[in-house]
């Protein structure tokens, strides 16, 4: 399924009819991959940070190592529903293409079953996501040296059972714009 542009991607995997709550999920997904791009930009400068600290002083600063741990992969799941909605993961797109120019309405149904595997996996993590977020609230759990600096766990684990849930979400939106496609599709070869 070939598109244009990405707003016209963005656009046609939503349900359509209901303009502000498209319009709010779109701008939701947009402002978490841009939090993952601010998140990229902290993670160079404490890199840089560490690294000229290193260099000076000959010691590295505290809690560099599982901030930016962390803060990796905050960016994948920050970002995962923009990819997933602009059609941008790695995925054996030549082998489908191929698949789509001698039988279109069948590559629509992998890309769908693609899509409800994505969610279904999504969901998964989300689910782990949760029982380790709220263990981590439970027993106060931080990264870092005590007396020395420490940060809570609790918000970089909310963000990733977050991150999870939309891309979830999105999956499934898109997998139901493709099944609606394919019910198109197949109304028109009728």
């Amino acid at each position: 399924m070939e598109h244009d542009s990405d707003s016209t991607r963005a656009e046609e995997t939503l349900p359509r009819g209901i303009g502000g709550p498209s319009l709010v999920w779109t701008r939701g997904v947009d402002g978490l991959a841009a939090l993952g791009t601010i998140l990229i930009v902290f993670l160079m400068a404490i890199i840089v940070a560490d690294v000229l600290v290193r260099n000076l002083v000959g010691a590295s600063l505290p809690l560099i190592a599982e901030l930016g741990a962390l803060t990796v992969v905050l960016i994948v799941f920050l970002q995962l529903a923009a990819a997933v909605r602009n059609d941008r993961l790695a995925s054996t797109d030549f082998v489908l293409d191929a698949v789509a120019r001698s039988r279109p309405r069948a590559a629509l149904a992998i890309r769908a079953v693609w899509d409800l595997v994505g969610a279904a996996l999504c969901a998964g993590i989300a689910w782990a996501s949760w029982g380790i977020l709220w263990r981590d609230i439970d027993h106060r759990e931080f990264i870092g040296v005590t007396g020395v600096l420490t940060m809570p766990t609790s918000p970089f684990r909310a963000l990733i059972f977050i991150g999870a849930v939309v891309a979830s979400v999105q999956f499934v939106l898109l997998a139901l714009s493709r099944m609606r496609s394919l019910a198109k599709s197949g109304d028109g070869a009728q």
